[in-house]
């Protein structure tokens, strides 16, 4: 009898708790009160939390009004993403904190100052708290889970809430992704049905090309905490270098039929700088976590999967910087109810577990506030002593051609509060030589030598083979500069404190004709504006001297004479583009060289103005193609015109010069594979990359020749199957290439040497006759990263380039991305060389 009213009782509470999943107790704590005072979620965006996805606008709105209504809440609004939406962050904590938070703050900071910090009394000082949410937008329950946090924080009463907020200081980013949240959003609520459907085939499961995982540029945003290259990264490292907290966390979503996973990750994947007391204390914080979970019955698990070595994701940023990540991983109803192999998986089901997340990483922080702000203390004061101790005094880098990709590398140290200052004089290490004005040196001895150290390493030797993401990123290795490393410091100037874009400039007025080098990174952008003015222009293909001056390679003249605007308009338009860029355009007053071509020579080639189109859509990787987008329309204000797939079959090709087709595999029908190919073959140019390769070669579009890689595996067990394949992944490296500097493909570049990324194993062998090889990988070309041997032994001497004719057109592949988000700035004007000069190749 006792065992059938259990029964009873255990039904009865489940369906109670189903019924209740949209109720605000659902999620809540149940020992304490809540201040009736304080709007809750559903008074403000009109529904229960949980019962639809919450648009990005209403989710602002609400946290408006919250914030309003608050004194433990301050709202921060630091900046706009690409569609125009506000950047929020929230500080909270207890009015007395709030009444006194710049002093909070500044003594927080001293933490990691290791001469400051000893003076420091931290069992008076309060813990900080980064809690970030959905970077990834269509993994909202993050999102979701911080507005009931938010409510929480500020609604909840009694000692232990008031004990929270007296010892931390919140800073709580509701939605690390407002566009992608918004795409996934609209998506996951218009196919909403009244009664849930949770058939896994639903059309609610399955968003469209390109999915609201990323951002505007279809981005993956947990990838840019080191390069910022994006607005969204750029105020939340503001924010993480406004306050240095102890604790970050980032709430993501994994595959539907998983539960809930929480760090530690794998622990042999841990990055060498990463100290191992980090991971110490992250394995007590998961101690609260199993706690929480365990008392509202979900399953999880730890250590198995993810880990710590890219610095540029959100989990792993603030272990290279005296703090501790943590990454939360909910299994995903992408909807709002789905079937999964551990039964119907609700969204307020992974709002609830997101949450309880949340709360747990709170009461950690505060259990072990002692603990975490000594921590970061020692963290400091140990990387000072290691600094101390290092040889390496300073690095130097620059570029005396390309000034641009200088100041840009600049830029992203100036973000992360990186001291450089300038050269005293010009110096000359080991063949380079580093000018005064278009060269920084960053002394190694500073509070942030761990991340100086993390940016600027190379590491070929790893404990692990298997990696979750890239395990290089080198960054003047990236950038293609000049850098070495300095013993001392005796050749620093003064510190940069106010970091400008060199301003571009026309050198005279002529009558005759300007030159412009096409070093420069921003050469493309200059050249697309002159040609889009209607200005005639011309690119060399020999090196030649004039006036004292030696120009190399693909120097670009436009003649004075024969123009559509008279000599005083035409100095007037270009003097206004090439102050736009960081470009010196050069007016000479002859075309007599002093060697080499001169001015007049059939040496000079017309270039036509391109009109560029990419080929979007299923079966192509967005995060490439946006890349390229990125590229084309921040980067160079270049117009490139996005094809979807789908209605390829409408579009009339004979508009566009060149197509560019991101790594994919395309299922086209023959039609529109014959138009391609007629399209080329009329004069078009066709760029491939990555897994395109393989599809135009396999689709006769250009013939190559591969090399492979067989791996046995000998003495393998099944339990080592799925390790023994991930250590023949090539994640993420980067590999020396040598240069034919005469073929246009590599104009722009002053070094037979080009450091270029690489992630996957399509390898090409030469072509029979060199000249058709301007890009070739070295007989030792690991620079940095992980390569297995049989990958490596093959990777020698074989090319990441080739272009090949196809009736009056062209066709070129790239086997990798020549613009890996979009921090690869040493390898973009590859490909603005395909589209610019591809006649000439």
């Amino acid at each position: 009898m006792k065992q059938i009213t259990f029964l009873i009782a255990l039904l009865f509470s489940l369906v109670t708790s189903a019924q209740n999943q949209f109720e605000l107790s659902y999620y809540l704590p149940q020992n304490a009160t809540y201040n009736k005072t304080i709007p809750t979620p559903e008074s403000v965006i009109g529904f229960r939390v949980g019962e639809w996805h919450v648009t990005h606008d209403k989710l602002v709105e609400y946290l408006k009004i919250l914030a309003a209504s608050s004194d433990r809440i301050s709202l921060e609004d630091r900046g706009q993403t690409f569609e125009g939406r506000p950047l929020l962050l929230l500080t909270i904590t207890s009015p007395q904190n709030h009444s006194n938070i710049k002093q909070i703050q500044e003594e927080h900071l001293k933490l990691s100052l290791a001469n400051e910090s000893s003076q420091l009394v931290v069992s008076e000082m309060p813990v900080v708290v980064y809690q970030g949410f959905s970077i990834h937008g269509n993994e909202p329950s993050g999102a979701n889970a911080g507005m009931v946090l938010a409510y929480y924080l500020a609604a909840a009463e009694g000692n232990e809430i008031e004990n929270l907020l007296n010892n931390t200081v919140i800073l709580l980013d509701p939605s690390l992704n407002p566009d992608g949240l918004q795409r996934f959003t609209y998506w996951a609520n218009t196919n909403k049905s009244k009664h849930n459907n949770t058939d896994s085939n639903d059309r609610e499961f399955h968003e469209v090309w390109p999915g609201g995982r990323t951002n505007h540029y279809w981005f993956d945003m947990n990838r840019d905490w080191l390069p910022v290259q994006l607005p969204e990264s750029r105020a939340r490292i503001e924010s993480y270098r406004n306050w240095m907290p102890n604790v970050l966390t980032d709430h993501h979503e994994m595959g539907s039929n998983s539960t809930f996973f929480f760090q530690p990750g794998i622990q042999s994947r841990v990055n060498p700088l990463t100290p191992k007391e980090n991971q110490i204390l992250t394995k007590e914080i998961a101690t609260y976590h199993a706690k929480a979970l365990d008392k509202i019955g979900s399953l999880y698990f730890t250590e198995e999967a993810f880990d710590d070595f890219y610095y540029g994701k959100g989990s792993t940023y603030p272990d290279v910087n005296g703090g501790v990540g943590i990454l939360f991983e909910q299994g995903s109803s992408r909807g709002h109810a789905q079937e999964t192999i551990n039964g119907v998986l609700t969204f307020p089901f992974t709002i609830r577990n997101q949450f309880t997340a949340a709360l747990s990483t709170l009461e950690a922080s505060n259990g072990m506030r002692e603990k975490l702000l000594e921590y970061q203390r020692r963290f400091y004061k140990n990387a000072s002593k290691e600094a101390d101790k290092d040889q390496v005094k300073a690095i130097v880098f620059g570029d005396d051609k390309d000034v641009a990709k200088t100041y840009h590398l600049a830029e992203i140290l100036k973000r992360h509060k990186i001291n450089f200052y300038k050269p005293k004089s010009d110096l000359l290490l080991n063949g380079k030589k580093f000018n005064e004005e278009s060269s920084f040196i960053v002394p190694t001895n500073q509070k942030n030598y761990k991340l100086i150290k993390a940016m600027f390493n190379t590491q070929t030797k790893f404990e692990d083979s298997l990696f979750y993401d890239i395990s290089a990123w080198t960054f003047p290795l990236a950038f293609n500069l000049d850098y070495e490393s300095l013993k001392s410091t005796a050749n620093i100037g003064e510190i940069v404190s106010d970091l400008q874009p060199v301003k571009g400039k026309v050198t005279s007025k002529s009558n005759y004709a300007y030159l412009m080098e096409w070093h420069e990174y921003y050469t493309p952008k200059v050249l697309n504006k002159i040609l889009q003015k209607g200005i005639r222009a011309k690119v060399g293909m020999k090196p030649f001297s004039l006036e004292g001056i030696n120009y190399d390679y693909g120097t670009i003249l436009i003649s004075v004479q024969n123009q559509k605007y008279n000599q005083d308009k035409l100095f007037t338009i270009l003097n206004e583009i090439a102050g736009s860029a960081s470009v010196t355009i050069k007016g000479v007053n002859t075309g007599l060289t002093n060697n080499g071509i001169d001015l007049g020579s059939n040496q000079f080639r017309i270039i036509n103005t391109p009109k560029v189109a990419m080929i979007i859509g299923n079966g192509v990787t967005s995060y490439d193609a946006g890349e390229i987008w990125h590229l084309f329309d921040q980067r160079y204000e270049m117009n490139i015109t996005k094809l979807d797939e789908s209605y390829l079959s409408r579009v009339d090709l004979s508009k566009y010069t060149t197509i560019i087709l991101p790594s994919s595999r395309l299922q086209l029908t023959d039609t529109n594979l014959k138009k391609i190919k007629d399209w080329v073959s009329n004069g078009g140019t066709l760029i491939g990359y990555k897994n395109a390769v393989k599809w135009l070669s396999s689709n006769k579009f250009i013939k190559l020749d591969y090399a492979t890689v067989k791996v046995d595996a000998k003495d393998v067990s099944f339990e080592q199957k799925r390790d023994f394949s991930g250590a023949q992944v090539i994640g993420g490296s980067i590999f020396e290439t040598k240069l034919d500097r005469s073929h246009p493909i590599n104009f722009g570049y002053k070094s037979n040497k080009l450091p270029m990324f690489r992630r996957t194993k399509i390898f090409i062998k030469p072509d029979s006759s060199s000249y058709n090889n301007p890009i070739k990988y070295t007989a030792n070309p690991l620079l940095s990263g992980y390569i297995s041997k049989p990958n490596l032994e093959v990777l020698k001497n074989t090319v990441p380039f080739q272009v090949k004719n196809m009736g009056k057109g062209k066709v070129m592949v790239f086997t990798d991305n020549t613009n890996f988000r979009a921090f690869w700035y040493g390898t973009n004007k590859l490909l603005m060389n395909a589209i610019f000069f591809a006649k000439e190749m």
